[in-house]
């Protein structure tokens, strides 16, 4: 048995990502794993696992393996199916893992002539998914791979039975510069360059060793979730922190867990836009589980039929776990291959869940069926056993003049799954028709009088309401919770805010008794139905909502609030809820007259459409909105497109449920809602997108009081992220407000924001130079390097937390007030990130500059550059002359002064690193330790000036040395490469390392070729010929290594450039 454990002795001061790579080995030795250093099992080494780098699968543990799981299986046949693994059949990658997948879960189909000269199919079994111990397990970290001339070395490899199925992707806990976001795009960087390692793949994980996310092959950043049980107990809970690494680790690379999440929680979809991979997160998993378990119960001949309830909150995953639930039930065998019955209320529902279904048609290994009519759904049940068949709970209804549902199956071995499953129609009430007498039951009777004997689970994302005694009537208790609190905490879901802007509805008080009177008078006549009464009662009160005079000021309120939300959120989609059709109409006409420009009479073009169905009978103006299936569908993914120019969307009762835009963040609503109804409509901006930081719930007819009543059934952390109302947003905003401004206390900054516009330059490069002297008496204060690193960019932390802030609470009129300001403060912060020591902008902040610089008259100009703002012209000089050195010590402003030098500096040294690599190192060890210095308060700013200033003079110098002594710059750079070593210049002296870095450069340029530093072979000869040259002139045997690597590398840098191009 391999076991490797890194010496600690060996790790030298500090954290490191070796330690994290140790610290996850361990974990897998415990969970029953093999573990292994990569360099101890790479070719050519005693210990050799594979033949070349080249190999990702471990041949010897799949044969070994594939022989000990199908002894009957004669050895050709067992060849033929590992030839079948190691062959690749499509260049697609997601493809080819999609077919593996399936090999993997399935097993591979080989024929063969068995002993009576029969022509045998069979399947090989690849993995062993019912006896873990029957696997070979095996982690290893630093995995070599060389493939298309890439070298790359993932962090940690999880095999089994030599089958590589996870990579994980691990950055240092202790360095602020090693992050998710880094590890995720290293596994991007992977997947492009060595993606032999990923055909295989089943599950993807980042982390730092503290924080840690796992991902499919696919998964964008934004999906790559948090894993926070290792049982899923409901006291195994890991919040977010320091801990999830561990658990992540436990609760997903358990044996037994890895092989379920591969075999039955996972699924392949298309679409349009090609094919993606889905795992599911761990609610789902252990949700699915956990509802297993309940269904056997159940069903036993002595079970109550009533599995349960599971309350996964809106856009955590629901249909994708329904749909993981019924492959669970299917492979069950105590649940006797069962019938399944998907219940939706609306025919939408059911042909969105169908979608979803089909799309797991290989976890189900059946097709799902949809049942067109009550005959047709009974003809489907007419089985013994089997099937997937969705269906419409109106289907469950008596024919006229029948008081009761005929029995459609009395067969024990149904299970009828319920989306949605808390409405108030799967009731058991009875109600008497007055007009003929008929009695009428809610659809839970008539589906149980349809089923005697089906066993019944309901899904919903909306908890049970307290006084709803029918849903735990007829599916029993819960089962499992993901609640809203949980779903944010996890990034499943974003908060949702709330912003009351009541347009108010007025009449004349003398009117009001009377239209109260009119409306009762028309609901209590006889003649009408309840459902009549109801609508006449909702069209009277259509009737004021539509008021034209009211639409008139929501349409212009709703217009400006989102072109302001859509430039703080920097893009997205918006919907509007109105009462009506004909509203929806009117409030289009409305919206159009004041933004031409959005209407188009296209289905695909246009930034403004109505989502409607109708009728020829329908008025004419109804006409232009009335939508086929088809245009629906397309215009539904024309609003998932963040990129298309459709940014509102109008809807009566369509798109309210079951849809998902995760860029949609903004919600309209003018229509009476409530319960869960209005729960669910509003999920709708939930969804994560990106750097979405919430969903907002603009209200203009009063839902708020309904809205707190909604969430009553809720837990107290939830109703805190649901509903949070706009108050709360601005609040937060104008908290972070006077944070930045406390910065600027004592200074003036009028100028920077109404002044001209050469008024506002100055005035940016004052207040630079105040944060600069600000944060550096901040670090004056500061005890551990820390915090002294936390003072320097303290200015930039809190802008870029207001800039957040400011994103959620843009279109408030608070926010309005200060724009200018934030706009300000977000330039300053801009023009000090230029000048970080990579000399560029981070992702993050990029995305706010640009996104959220509302100052105009900045905002027209590039991010402004702290060189222009210190007042240093750029003339066609160079840095480092004398007369530049001049103008940057006489400048007024000393901080500022000193970052740009800084910057600049930085530049230089950057830019000669193409040329001369040791000179580079030394320059930049200099510009390190004199920032340092200063950072640590050792130098003035003054004194900190004049060291870089004499450092850029020594640079000058440097680059004037090969003029004095005949050389060119290649040949001083190598000259360098060979003199970095003291005791080579004492031994062989000066002007013998000349000759040889002259000879060095003649023959390196004769000899190289296309692509050389990155081809093993034409390395090894450089190599060859540099020793060749070094030994010729008695270059001092000790040293030669170092020097020769010094040498290639310097070589790369230059050569790089004048290698002949490929035909």
């Amino acid at each position: 048995m391999i076991s490797y454990t890194q010496p600690p002795s060996s790790y030298g001061p500090g954290f490191s990502e070796e330690i994290v790579e140790d610290a996850a080995l361990d974990i897998f030795a415990s969970l029953g794993y093999e573990t292994a250093h990569g360099p101890d099992i790479a070719p050519d080494t005693p210990g050799a696992e594979r033949a070349s780098y080249g190999e990702v699968i471990l041949r010897r543990r799949l044969v070994a393996a594939v022989e000990r799981l199908n002894p009957i299986i004669p050895a050709d046949a067992q060849a033929d199916a590992v030839q079948q693994i190691f062959t690749t059949v499509t260049p697609s990658l997601i493809e080819e893992n999609r077919r593996l997948h399936k090999l993997i879960t399935e097993g591979v189909d080989v024929e063969y002539v068995d002993e009576n000269g029969v022509i045998k199919g069979d399947k090989v079994k690849l993995i062993d998914f019912e006896d873990v111990t029957a696997n070979d397990w095996l982690a290893v970290s630093q995995f070599t791979v060389i493939e298309n001339r890439h070298d790359r070395r993932p962090d940690v490899v999880v095999f089994v039975n030599g089958l590589p199925l996870g990579v994980i992707e691990l950055k240092n806990a202790g360095s602020e510069a090693a992050t998710l976001d880094g590890a995720f795009n290293q596994l991007q960087t992977y997947k492009a360059e060595i993606p032999s390692l990923f055909r295989t793949n089943a599950v993807l994980v980042i982390s730092d060793g503290l924080l840690a996310r796992v991902g499919s092959l696919t998964a964008d950043r934004e999906r790559f979730m948090p894993w926070r049980t290792v049982t899923g107990a409901a006291d195994d809970f890991t919040p977010q922190g320091p801990h999830e690494f561990e658990t992540l680790i436990r609760g997903v690379f358990t044996r037994e867990v890895l092989l379920e999440l591969i075999r039955d929680f996972t699924v392949f979809g298309d679409k349009g836009k090609g094919p993606f991979k889905i795992i599911a997160g761990y609610h789902q998993f252990h949700g699915g589980r956990k509802a297993l378990r309940q269904a056997i119960a159940a069903t036993r001949p002595d079970g109550d039929r009533k599995i349960g309830v599971i309350w996964h909150t809106q856009g955590s995953g629901k249909s994708l776990l329904m749909a993981f639930f019924a492959g669970l039930a299917v492979r069950h065998p105590l649940l006797a291959n069962p019938t399944l019955v998907i219940l939706t209320d609306r025919n939408d529902l059911d042909d969105q869940l169908f979608a979803t279904f089909s799309m797991c048609k290989d976890l189900l290994r059946q097709t799902p069926e949809q049942a067109s009519d009550r005959e047709d759904l009974r003809r489907r049940l007419n089985r013994s056993a089997g099937g997937v068949i969705f269906t419409t709970v109106q289907k469950f209804m008596p024919e006229p003049g029948e008081e009761h549902m005929p029995v459609l199956t009395e067969r024990r071995n149904v299970i009828v799954i319920a989306d949605e499953a808390h409405r108030s129609h799967y009731g058991f009430n009875a109600r008497l028709d007055r007009l003929t007498g008929q009695r009428r039951y809610g659809f839970a009777h008539y589906i149980r009088e349809a089923l005697p004997n089906a066993s019944f689970i309901g899904f919903t994302g909306t908890p049970i309401e307290a006084d709803d005694v029918n849903t735990p009537a007829i599916f029993g208790d819960y089962i499992d919770i993901y609640d809203i609190s949980r779903a944010v905490e996890d990034e499943a879901t974003v908060p949702i805010y709330y912003e009351s802007r009541l347009a108010r509805i007025e009449l004349d008080e003398n009117e009001k008794p009377k239209i109260d009177e009119e409306i009762e008078e028309l609901v209590e006549e006889d003649e009408l139905s309840l459902k009549e009464a109801q609508k006449a009662k909702w069209s009277s009160i259509e009737r004021l909502v539509g008021a034209e005079k009211r639409l008139s000021l929501i349409a212009r309120d709703l217009v400006e609030h989102l072109e302001a939300r859509i430039e703080g959120m920097g893009g997205g989609k918006a919907m509007a809820v109105c009462m009506s059709r004909r509203i929806c109409v009117d409030l289009y006409r409305h919206i159009i007259a004041l933004r031409p420009e959005w209407h188009a009479d296209e289905h695909d073009k246009g930034a403004v459409k109505i989502v409607m169905t109708g009728s020829a009978a329908d008025p004419p103006e109804f006409q232009p909105h009335l939508l086929s299936k088809k245009q629906r569908d397309d215009l539904a993914n024309r609003a998932r497109d963040p990129d298309d120019p459709l940014k509102l969307v109008i809807v009566r009762d369509m798109w309210l449920t079951g849809f998902d835009a995760p860029c949609m963040h903004t919600m309209y609503v003018d229509k009476p809602m409530r319960g869960h109804g209005l729960m669910q409509a509003i999920a709708r901006v939930n969804r994560v997108f990106r750097d979405k930081n919430g969903g907002l719930v603009v209200d203009y007819i009063g839902i708020g009081e309904r809205l707190k009543s909604a969430l009553r059934d809720y837990s107290p952390s939830d109703r805190e992220k649901t509903g949070i109302d706009e108050e709360a947003a601005v609040a937060a905003m104008l908290e972070k407000y006077e944070v930045v401004r406390a910065i600027f206390h004592g200074h003036d900054y009028s100028k920077g924001i109404h002044g001209t516009a050469s008024e506002r330059l100055t005035a940016l490069a004052d207040a630079i130079e105040w944060v600069l002297a600000w944060q550096k008496a901040q670090a004056e204060k500061a005890i551990t390097d820390e915090e002294r690193r936390r003072a320097h960019r303290g200015y930039q932390d809190a802008v870029l937390a207001l800039s957040k802030a400011f994103a959620l609470a843009s279109a408030s009129d608070a926010a309005r007030e200060i724009r200018d300001e934030v706009g300000f403060f977000q330039a300053v912060r801009a023009a000090l990130v230029k000048t970080t020591a990579k000399g560029k902008l981070s992702a993050q902040a990029r995305m706010f500059v640009v996104e959220q610089l509302i100052n105009k008259a900045i905002a027209n100009t590039e991010i402004v550059d702290i060189l222009a703002a210190a007042g240093i012209s750029r003339p066609n000089l160079s840095v480092l002359s004398d007369e530049f050195l001049l103008e940057v010590q006489k400048m007024e402003r000393k901080n500022l002064a000193l970052e740009a030098l800084r910057k600049l500096l930085n530049g230089e040294i950057k830019s000669r690193t193409r040329t001369n690599i040791v000179e580079t190192r030394k320059f930049s060890e200099r510009l390190e330790a004199a920032v340092a210095r200063y950072h640590a308060n050792a130098l003035s700013t003054v004194e900190v000036i004049q060291e870089l200033i004499k450092l850029a003079q020594d640079m000058r110098a440097a680059a004037q040395r090969g003029e004095a002594e005949g050389l060119t710059p290649e040949e001083i750079a190598f000259y360098d490469a060979l003199a970095d070593n003291k005791s080579a210049v004492e031994v062989m002296g000066d002007q013998k390392l000349r000759i040889i870095a002259t000879e060095l450069l003649t023959a390196l340029k004769t000899n190289v070729t296309v692509d050389w530093h990155n081809q093993v072979n034409a390395r090894a000869r450089m190599r060859t010929l540099v020793k060749r040259i070094l030994r010729k002139y008695g270059y001092p045997p000790d040293l030669q290594e170092s020097a020769v690597r010094t040498v290639i590398e310097q070589a790369e840098r230059i050569l790089g450039e004048i290698a002949p191009t490929a035909e």
